[in-house]
C-alpha cells in the first residue's frame, strides 16, 4: 500500500480525505503530518492558495520522501476585491482567531447590501511527489454572507456563509452535508484521480 502524508495536523481533515480516497477505490495509506512529528511546520509565504499549498505539500515531500498533499484555503468576498483571501485566518491580526476574524469582517461590511454581500470559500489542493512532479485542483464554494454569525458548527467563517441556493449557513449544516458541497471537499475530490494517476 502506498503512503500518502497530509499537510496537517487536523485530524478531522484526515478523515475527510481519507473517505475521499476510500470513496475513490485508492488503496492508499494517509497519514497527517503529526506521524512526522520531528518536521516543523511550512511558512506560509505564498500569494495566493495554491502557492501556500504547494510550499507545503513540497516541503513535506523533500524532507520524508513520500508523496505529500497540502492544501490552503479561506474567504473570498466579492466588495473587498477578494480579501481576506490568504490572509482569512490571521485577517484581525492573530492568527486562528476566529471570533475576531469574524468580527472584524462584519464591522467592515455593516453598510454594505444585500445584493452586495456576494462571497464564496476557495481552497487549493496541491499533491508533490519527492521528485518535484505537482498538481493543483481548486474548489470553491459561492454564496452570500449573513449580517450575524449564525450555527454552531464548523469554524472560522462558516457562520456568516450562506451557500447560494441553501437557507443555512455552513455552520448551521451537518459536517456531512458541508463535505459534500464545500471547497475543500471539491477541491479534495478533484486531487482523487490525480493521486491514481500519480501513484499508480
Amino acid at each position: 500500500m502506498k503512503r500518502l502524508i497530509l499537510a496537517t495536523r487536523n485530524a478531522g481533515k484526515v478523515t475527510e480525505l481519507r473517505a475521499i480516497l476510500e470513496a475513490a477505490g485508492l488503496d492508499v495509506e494517509l497519514v497527517g503530518a503529526d506521524a512526522y512529528p520531528e518536521i516543523p511546520d511550512v511558512k506560509e509565504t505564498g500569494v495566493t492558495f495554491a502557492e501556500n499549498a504547494l510550499l507545503k505539500a513540497h516541503a513535506l515531500a523533500r524532507a520524508t520522501g513520500i508523496p505529500a498533499v497540502a492544501d490552503d484555503s479561506g474567504l473570498c468576498v466579492d466588495v473587498l476585491n477578494g480579501a481576506p483571501g490568504i490572509f482569512s485566518a490571521r485577517w484581525a491580526g492573530t492568527h486562528g482567531d476566529d471570533k475576531a476574524n469574524l468580527d472584524l469582517l462584519l464591522a467592515q461590511l455593516g453598510d454594505i447590501a444585500e445584493e452586495h454581500r456576494g462571497a464564496h470559500f476557495a481552497c487549493a489542493a496541491a499533491l508533490a511527489l519527492p521528485d518535484g512532479t505537482e498538481r493543483v485542483v481548486e474548489g470553491r464554494l459561492e454564496g452570500t454572507l449573513r449580517h450575524a454569525p449564525t450555527g454552531t458548527g464548523g469554524f472560522g467563517y462558516d457562520p456568516v456563509l450562506q451557500p447560494l441556493g441553501e437557507t443555512r449557513t455552513c455552520a448551521e449544516m451537518t459536517p456531512e452535508e458541508k463535505n459534500a458541497i464545500s471547497h475543500r471537499g471539491k477541491a479534495f475530490r478533484g486531487l482523487a484521480p490525480v493521486v491514481r494517476e500519480l501513484l499508480g
